[in-house]
C-alpha cells in the first residue's frame, strides 16, 4: 500500500473490501456505518483542525491493507489447501510445469 494517498480513496478501498467480503447486502452492516462516521468525524474542515488526521488515515490504512491482505491469504488457501493427495500431473499444472512425455508412445506415459 502506498504511503501518500488521499483519505478518500482509503475509505473507498475498505468499502470495497466490505463488499467482496459481505456481498451486495454490505451496506447494511455496522461495519460500513462506522466506517463512514469515522471518515466524516476525522474529516478536517475550515472550522476545525484535526490534530489526529495524520494518525487516522495511517490507521485505516493499516486496516485496508490488513483486509485485503486476509482476502488474498484466503483465496490462495483455496486454491493449494485441504485437497488431499493428488497425482503428479495435477501437482506439475499447479506450479506450472508439464511432465516429460516420451516420444514414440513406450506405452508408460497416457
Amino acid at each position: 500500500m502506498a504511503a501518500v494517498s488521499s483519505p478518500l480513496r482509503v475509505c473507498r478501498g475498505i468499502l470495497k473490501e466490505l463488499r467482496a467480503l459481505k456481498g451486495p447486502e454490505y451496506k447494511r452492516t455496522l461495519a460500513y456505518n462506522y466506517v463512514l462516521d469515522q471518515f466524516r468525524k476525522n474529516q478536517v474542515s475550515s472550522e476545525r483542525y484535526c490534530r489526529a488526521q495524520k494518525e487516522a488515515l495511517h490507521s485505516s490504512q493499516s486496516y485496508l491493507c490488513l483486509l485485503a491482505s486476509s482476502r488474498c491469504h484466503v483465496a490462495l488457501h483455496k486454491l493449494y489447501h485441504g485437497k488431499g493427495e493428488r497425482g503428479p500431473d495435477e501437482v506439475a499444472d499447479i506450479v506450472g510445469l508439464r511432465l516429460p512425455t516420451q516420444p514414440g508412445g513406450k506405452g508408460w506415459e497416457k
